[in-house]
């Protein structure tokens, strides 16, 4: 299969998620993408971009989230990228931890980490990238 991709980009408002989904059923059908591997699709990057909404672009509806799809015949990458000061992954608690199990937030990193194969964090000039990676087969 030769590469495919595809871009989006969102004001920093959850209403937005909404249009997200969609965008991500679209390329799934599109690059028929099993259906199984579609919810935990959706979870990950509804979280990654959760993220960067509030957390990067700190609801700041003037900055963007750019999402990028790049499908080839091994890989499903899907990169997030924010307008924001960046964080250190390291220094995100442990959501599995006896005293986070109540927390109501804190899982989004976890669950990225269930359900796709890699996932990387990387601080750019203008902003912070996540980059979620999915076998295709």
């Amino acid at each position: 299969m030769e590469q495919r991709t595809y871009h989006l980009e969102i004001e920093s408002d959850s209403k937005n998620l909404i249009t997200v989904e969609e965008f991500i059923n679209y390329f799934s059908v599109e690059l028929n993408i099993q259906e199984e591997k579609v919810n935990g699709l959706l979870l990950a990057v509804t979280e990654a971009i959760t993220n960067a909404i509030r957390h990067g672009n700190k609801l700041d509806k003037n900055k963007l989230v750019f999402i990028d799809v790049i499908s080839d015949s091994e890989f499903l990458t899907i990169k997030i990228k924010d307008q924001g000061e960046g964080f250190d992954p390291s220094n995100i608690p442990d959501p599995t931890h006896p005293e986070n199990l109540l927390k109501d937030s804190g899982r989004g990193v976890y669950l990225m980490k269930i359900y796709m194969d890699e996932i990387e964090f990387k601080k750019t000039d203008d902003g912070m990238e996540t980059i979620l990676k999915m076998k295709l087969n």
